[in-house]
């Protein structure tokens, strides 16, 4: 969830080519050596381009101009791209297109550098003229673009390259895709050093940008904003609000700048003690009044027209929510995407700690941006969970192991349940049914922070019947869900960690941003695509499907029992319940550590293995017929325990019928909070407990004939989580000496699992 990566995958489409078989030289010192490589490219570029056809015209014009440009071809580069442009926009995001506005710009002030006294002012002269005629979102875009970490391009040539080693020759589509890439890294090597200054100018002509506004709460505290507004503006505006902890200067003021190209004022707000604020940051805790104060600032200036819609993901979506709990008058629209919700599922889900939290208050309050050191030290917390989990220490420990103070994790292993800590935080309970403004959710599948997206659509349906609530869901990732499956240079993000997504997933969540606060604003029409509440992407099925609710998007529930009966080296899951109550028996050696080392298998959404540590396996029938799996699936959990507690996950996977595992969705909860995250209620060794619980991640999946179902029942024992011992002492205080009798289970044949199915 709050992972957020500087990776910018170009994932390189370059369609079908007519010479396929066509093979060029490419010595092995060019995938090694730079210079060798910088000598072969130009020569490369011109071989292929001497050969490459492709019957769809604007992915041949798109290919071309960068095949030109490597080849130094610079005045045909420039020709191939106004004819591209002439084609008329490019339907799948405006990003692609103002990214070729940026290769225009090198392309012709390359054409032009024997006439000018260098390329730096050659470019200098291209940038003015050309950015100077787009219109504000495209020159926004174009500026976004420039912004694309410098490293990330760099790899994807590496990335090119690889496939390359121990080869002498190259086929034509890997040198497309090659050419491709590295005419991308050598345009913003060269023009990343020019484009500060030129930013700045054009900047100055379209907008009036206020920097460091310094914004009193009402505690007297300080928080910092951003202003950017449109020139060009006649009168009041509406003002877009992104209140966030991530103060990186840069994504700020591309975000205000885009924000204000689309014609409303664009405001960057900070959390306390970040950017100008002289407080000290403290996450989560003040935000909701942070925010809200914001808020009533807005309204009052003189540019304001006095409304303000909020927008922004992860962590920038929890703020949003914490705003909406105070209620401040001018706050009209939300657009949540990939929402935190502190205490539902960070720094804890199923309120089990998780340990890719530790290092996130270093990264977020040890300066007054951001500090990437810890950050990127993954060495460093890998060492510090392996010496825990190896030596057996208390989690609450973990501070000590690493030899650095973390007083915010500290502070949040004291409250384990959903208290008043948490609950103070964001809307609770009937606080939701205040909340009367339109909201747009947008998650993924694979969005690590999907429980907190559906936690707050559910609520706010719960006691606000009648909420303008939509939800968007596809198979997206916490990156994607908030920004779609576009790259920052336009270019489709087709594979998901092994799943290759079906083509109406591409989606541009930026552009659906402005569609959805203009339909809100502007009075424009509501965007296509929120045909009702819930509107999601039917993996496998290349079709989107609409419903009024979660419940609604199946028929009906499928019932299947966690059977005694083995189904070659797993269990079976039967839609018959055993006869008698045989039972499945589990143990679990909580104080072994000899798996420390141990290479986990499995990780991709379409993956040949699974992660069995720790678990019971149950598979299914093959299914006789197309089945849709659409929904959120329930569980019901019979067991005899020798412990207090145990922390538990269930993994739903298909098992296609060529044996690719396929992630669908999971649960994770502990035993004494599976009934309610706010009170813990202990088992009682040697006595029959029963765990129902809902999963709070939903999937939609189009299954296959001969597709089967897999369920993973496993208990929770790794580096990078709690482990839970079973006394009912405080998780964060139990060590490895709580641990010296295993974990003994009997899985009732009463056990099933309810699958939400649409036949």
């Amino acid at each position: 969830m709050l992972k957020l990566f500087r990776w910018i995958c170009l994932c390189l489409v370059v369609g079908p080519l007519s010479a396929a078989a066509q093979t060029f030289d490419f010595p092995g010192a060019a995938v090694e050596a730079p210079a060798a490589l910088s000598s072969r490219m130009p020569g490369l570029a011109r071989e292929v381009i001497a050969v490459y056809k492709d019957e769809d015209r604007r992915r041949f014009l798109d290919n071309l101009f960068r095949l030109q440009t490597v080849a130094g071809q610079s005045t045909e580069a420039a020709a191939s791209l106004a004819t591209l442009r002439s084609l008329g926009p490019d339907n799948s995001s405006p990003q692609a297109d103002a990214t070729r506005v940026l290769y225009e710009i090198f392309a012709t002030a390359k054409a032009r550098e024997s006439q000018e006294s260098s390329f730096d002012e050659a470019f200098r002269h291209s940038f003015r003229e050309v950015l100077g005629k787009q219109s504000d979102p495209t020159a926004a875009l174009v500026i976004r673009a420039l912004g694309v970490d410098l490293t990330a391009v760099q790899q994807t040539v590496k990335d090119a390259l690889e496939p390359q080693k121990g080869k002498s020759t190259i086929a034509l589509a890997d040198a497309v895709t090659l050419i491709r890439a590295y005419q991308a890294e050598q345009v913003f090597r060269a023009i990343a050093p020019l484009a500060a200054a030129l930013i700045s100018e054009d900047d100055q002509r379209r907008y009036i940008i206020e920097k460091d506004v310094a914004v009193r709460a009402p505690d007297g505290a300080t928080v910092c904003a951003l202003v950017v507004r449109p020139r060009s503006a006649s009168g009041r505006l509406p003002a877009l609000l992104n209140f966030t902890i991530y103060a990186n200067p840069q994504t700020l003021l591309d975000e205000a700048r885009r924000t204000a190209s689309h014609g409303y004022a664009g405001v960057e707000g900070l959390t306390r003690g970040k950017g100008c604020s002289p407080d000290k940051p403290v996450p989560y805790e003040h935000d909701g009044t942070d925010a809200a104060a914001l808020i009533d600032w807005i309204s009052r200036q003189p540019w304001s027209d006095g409304r303000v819609g909020m927008f922004g993901g992860s962590y920038e979506g929890f703020t949003q929510w914490a705003a909406a709990k105070h209620r401040p008058k001018a706050l009209k629209a939300l657009m949540p995407s990939v929402t935190a919700a502190p205490g539902i599922d960070v720094p804890m889900e199923g309120n089990i700690f998780q340990s890719f939290v530790y290092y996130w208050p270093f990264y977020t309050t040890n300066n007054k941006t951001l500090d990437d050191t810890p950050y990127n030290d993954r060495a460093r917390w890998w060492k510090m969970n392996r010496a825990w989990y190896v030596g057996g220490q208390a989690y609450r420990s973990l501070e000590k192991i690493d030899g650095t103070p973390n007083p915010f994790f500290a502070r949040w292993l004291d409250h384990p349940s959903y208290d008043a800590y948490w609950q103070a935080m964001i809307p609770y309970q009937k606080e939701f049914a205040g909340i009367d403004i339109p909201v747009l959710t947008t998650t993924g599948f694979y969005d690590d922070a999907q429980i907190g997206a559906l936690y707050y659509f559910l609520q706010h349906n719960k006691y606000r019947p009648n909420a303008e609530h939509y939800l968007l869901i596809g198979p997206y990732d916490h990156i994607r869900g908030q920004r779609g499956t576009y790259s920052r240079l336009g270019n489709p993000l087709t594979v998901l960690r092994g799943y290759e997504t079906d083509p109406v997933a591409q989606i541009d969540l930026g552009e659906l941003r402005y569609q959805w606060f203009d339909h809100i604003f502007k009075g424009a029409p509501k965007p296509s695509i929120l045909k009702d509440k819930v509107n999601y992407q039917v993996m496998g099925a290349n079709i989107w499907k609409h419903a009024p609710s979660l419940a609604a998007m199946s028929h009906h529930s499928l019932r299947l029992h966690l059977s005694a009966e083995r189904s070659g080296d797993n269990y079976r899951l039967s839609a018959k319940k055993s006869a008698g109550d045989a039972s499945i028996p589990q143990e679990v050696d909580l104080a072994e550590r000899s798996d420390v080392e141990r290479i986990v298998p499995g990780g991709g959404i379409v993956d040949k293995e699974l992660n069995r540590a720790g678990s019971l396996v149950f598979t299914s029938d093959p299914f006789p017929q197309e089945t849709e799996l659409s929904g959120l699936f329930s569980g019901h959990l019979e067991l005899v325990a020798n412990k207090k507690d145990l922390d538990l996950s269930l993994e739903l996977y298909e098992l296609t019928a060529q044996s690719q595992y396929v992630e669908l969705s999971f649960y994770m909860g502990r035993a004494s909070h599976v009934q309610d995250r706010s009170h813990r209620n202990l088992l009682t060794p040697g006595r029959r407990e029963r765990l129902d619980f809902q999963s709070g991640r939903l999937t939609s999946r189009l299954f296959q004939p001969g597709s089967r179902l897999v369920a993973v029942l496993r208990i929770i024992k790794a580096p990078g989580a709690q482990i839970n011992y079973g006394t009912g002492k405080d998780v964060s205080d139990e060590t490895v000496a709580d641990g010296k009798e295993p974990l003994k289970i009997e899985w009732s044949g009463e056990s099933f699992i309810g699958v939400p199915v649409w036949r």
